[in-house]
């Protein structure tokens, strides 16, 4: 059991260092930081199909 637990902290971690790097390869092709948090969020929903999550919500 705690073998396991040790390997899911491991790709936890292997998984946080990946999004990090591919994040930062981001921000540096756009020359901006991304979003974070709610405004995130939004700019999230927004790329899908160009509504923001509210106006999906009204239909």
């Amino acid at each position: 059991m705690d073998d396991e637990r040790k390997a899911g902290k491991r790709a936890a971690e292997g998984l946080r260092e990946a999004t990090a790097k591919e994040e930062a390869k981001n921000e540096s092709k756009t020359g901006h930081d991304l979003a974070k948090g709610a405004d995130r969020f939004e700019e999230r929903s927004k790329s899908s199909d160009g509504r923001s999550a509210k106006e999906k919500q009204k239909g």
